[in-house]
């Protein structure tokens, strides 16, 4: 990827941030082989403006797989200021679903992307499960949600409720699955 570490322009960076949602909402629509073209045209930009940020399809996806990991994991800190912990657990999951419904979408260039960008999973990996248990954390001290059971089984079941229902046709029956497995975390 081309981010050398060094800030961008304020328009530079207004630039990156409408094609990294083009891209993820592209990514999830036609999967990672969508048109960068389209991608450009969608945010905004010029092409050449996607490719001078972005020379490759992989430094594309990979950025739109971390930018979408780290908006889905700051999300927890707004959720729990506007909503009780349990009940931001519970939005954050929806927002877990859309999370999956992007990252399937570049399925097919994802492992080879993960694959050679040592600790790109595992660094994604423990940004979630911090969220998670930020959140898990708040609702057990609120009283609202069980205090032992783990961020990674937490994960891992609503993981699992998008290998089900991880398809946009779905939506109805992933948020009953997330009520669920809401419901399971409550104290008995």
């Amino acid at each position: 990827m081309t981010n050398t570490g060094r800030s961008l322009r304020a328009d530079a960076q207004e630039n990156q941030d409408r094609i990294l949602e083009a891209a993820a909402r592209a990514f999830s629509r036609q999967g990672a082989d969508t048109s960068l073209k389209a991608i450009a045209k969608e945010a905004g930009v010029g092409i050449a403006t996607l490719y001078r940020r972005f020379p490759a399809r992989e430094d594309l996806v990979e950025a739109t797989y971390r930018s979408e990991t780290e908006r889905l994991a700051g999300s927890a800190a707004d959720l729990l200021a506007e909503r009780p912990p349990d009940a931001a657990l519970r939005a954050w999951a929806e927002r877990f679903v859309d999370y999956m419904l992007t990252k399937n979408g570049m399925a097919e260039a994802l492992p080879g992307i993960l694959a050679a960008r040592e600790g790109l999973r595992t660094h994604s990996r423990d940004l979630l499960r911090a969220a998670i248990e930020r959140m898990l954390t708040a609702a057990a001290e609120a009283g609202t949600l069980r205090a032992d059971v783990p961020a990674d089984d937490v994960m891992m079941a609503i993981g699992g409720v998008t290998l089900i229902a991880g398809h946009e046709d779905q939506r109805e029956l992933a948020s009953r699955l997330l009520d669920l497995v809401v419901a399971g975390l409550r104290p008995c």
